[in-house]
């Protein structure tokens, strides 16, 4: 499991990053915030979202404020607390590198699988979650 996840996520990483130049770490980040509300997470959401340290996530942000992909917006109920937000550069790099990402994943994984074993895979990791 870890091989297959490790070899999928290293040509998904690779595609994004030749044809988009966005890292396969930068479009998960940008996918969060292109699907909450207002296109926007507080940055504490989004680090328990994603599968990076608070600072590495903080880096991450960095360069893609540098980027222009996303702002960062000061928490008014809160001044210490920061939220991400989508900018609509982020969003149309976001929604190009949408289609290469899905387009990867459908090549490299739904399609070689039928769609019975689709749903009993679904079933299986559906059972193993909810063991938590």
């Amino acid at each position: 499991m870890l091989r297959v996840h490790a070899d999928m996520t290293r040509e998904l990483d690779a595609d994004l990053t030749l044809r988009h130049g966005l890292p396969l770490t930068s479009y998960e980040v940008l996918l969060y915030l292109a699907d909450a509300p207002g296109g926007r997470r507080r940055m504490s959401e989004l680090a328990d979202s994603v599968l990076l340290s608070r600072s590495g996530l903080t880096r991450l942000v960095d360069r893609l404020e540098r980027d222009g992909l996303l702002e960062r917006e000061q928490c008014e109920e809160d001044a210490r607390g920061y939220f991400a937000a989508i900018t609509d550069k982020g969003r149309a790099v976001f929604t190009e590198a949408r289609r290469t990402h899905l387009a990867g994943v459908r090549e490299r994984f739904i399609d070689r699988l039928s769609r019975e074993e689709l749903r009993t895979l679904g079933a299986l990791w559906g059972k193993i979650r909810r063991g938590r």
